[in-house]
């Protein structure tokens, strides 16, 4: 590859990152604002109305929601209407996909990924990053010996990753964020040294 075709590359590496994330945003932003602008309009007084209106209310109704789905109530009306999503087909996984993640990564504090760990490989001195998700898995798989533990380990450069059931003499917990950890694994170590907490 010759000097421009590197420079080329430099250049995309530089703005890439930096416009898709700005375009996603500008993208959330437009469709909060596409679908709540004309409910504004009707609920509003005449010129009351300003751009941008839509995209405010939208984070205001998240916060709300988010708000009430600390009472019993709204979560009893949520796990019933996930009952019903999860009897249809397609739906269901769909539906339990994209909620495991959402857990996975930023929901209840007791099913986040918060314990980085590092996974000895065998005898060998190869080492493997990963998520201490299960601390017990007898009832689980039918691990008889419950000195068995489950950590997912994130692949570099694509969403997904596996689950290595291993025995706890394995996995060493290291004290390093769960960001700073994921963002090293998936950018097989390219991104930045991680810090510990």
């Amino acid at each position: 590859m010759g000097y421009l075709g590197r420079l080329c590359l430099k250049g995309l590496a530089a703005i890439l990152p930096l416009g898709l994330t700005l375009y996603l945003l500008y993208w959330i932003g437009a469709r909060a604002e596409a679908l709540l602008a004309p409910l504004l309009q009707k609920i509003l007084p005449e010129g009351v109305y300003l751009t941008g209106m839509g995209v405010v209310a939208g984070l205001l109704a998240v916060l709300a929601v988010g708000a009430l789905m600390t009472t019993y109530l709204a979560n009893w009306f949520l796990s019933q209407g996930e009952q019903l999503i999860e009897r249809i087909p397609l739906v269901k996984t769909i539906f339990i996909a994209l909620k495991d993640t959402f857990t996975l990564f930023g929901g209840d504090s007791k099913r986040k990924l918060n314990q980085v760990v590092l996974v000895q490989l065998g005898q060998q001195e190869l080492r493997v990053l990963g998520f201490l998700t299960r601390d017990q898995l007898d009832p689980l798989v039918g691990q008889e010996n419950q000195d068995t533990v489950a950590v997912y380990v994130p692949l570099a450069y694509q969403i997904g990753g596996f689950t290595l059931l291993v025995p706890r003499s394995h996995v060493q917990p290291i004290p390093l964020s769960p960001e700073n950890a994921l963002r090293f694994a998936v950018t097989a170590g390219m991104s930045g040294a991680p810090d510990t907490d």
